[in-house]
């Protein structure tokens, strides 16, 4: 006899769900992977749906960094959203491409900058690929303007809080990722098209304008 979902406890769970690690019905798998539900990269009705995916988590990543650019606006004011923003946009250039990426990889990034603007630096033995990327560019634009290390330090402790909590517990998981993704790509497609651009272009970031401010609006819901 089928068991039962293992989401609403009430439909059969016909599809194997690798977030819950056993069966779950058609209509919670459809309704709630990647919001609810942390579901890895390699689950197989991810794949045919993943644009639709992507706006559907882009939504609620909308809502909860809206929340967060407020606490960093009330802990640092703009310079403390800036440092986030660019890291978004980062973000977005280097794993645009990589629908095999997981949030993992962005940890990893955040904390090997992290680690960079610490009074006490820890040898790393490798560097992720992500976190070379974050350091080269943050080294580039802090010698553009004065990036003060207590603030960089603050936000990128605050983000990686951010992203965890978004991301869920399943370590395979990949929705803080869709999240940005669909949300810069749905709401901001301009920001996507430039930084698109930029991929594999061999030079600097050029910081696009459109969104890092958006969230600061007193009048925001």
């Amino acid at each position: 006899m089928m068991s039962k979902c293992l989401f609403c406890h009430q439909r059969k769970g016909k599809r194997p769900c690798p977030a819950l690690h056993g069966g779950i019905c058609s209509i919670c798998c459809g309704t709630h992977r990647l919001t609810s539900l942390s579901c890895p990269p390699s689950c197989t009705f991810l794949e045919p749906n993943d644009d639709y995916q992507q706006k559907r988590v882009g939504e609620r990543f909308e809502v909860e960094r809206k929340a967060f650019y407020r606490e960093l606006l009330t802990f640092g004011g703009e310079p403390a959203t800036e440092v986030f923003y660019i890291f978004e946009a980062l973000a977005f250039r280097f794993f645009q491409d990589r629908r095999d990426a997981q949030d993992q990889e962005v940890l990893a990034g955040i904390h090997s900058l992290r680690n960079g603007y610490s009074l006490i630096h820890v040898p790393e033995s490798s560097l992720p690929a992500f976190g070379e990327e974050l350091k080269k560019e943050f080294k580039v634009f802090g010698e553009r303007q004065t990036l003060d290390p207590l603030i960089v330090t603050e936000v990128l402790d605050r983000a990686q809080k951010f992203i965890q909590d978004f991301s869920g517990p399943n370590l395979r998981s990949h929705r803080f990722l869709q999240g940005l993704l669909g949300y810069v790509r749905e709401r901001h497609p301009d920001v996507a098209e430039q930084l698109a651009r930029q991929t594999g272009a061999g030079g600097r970031i050029v910081i696009p304008s459109g969104f890092q401010y958006e969230a600061q609006t007193p009048s925001s819901p």
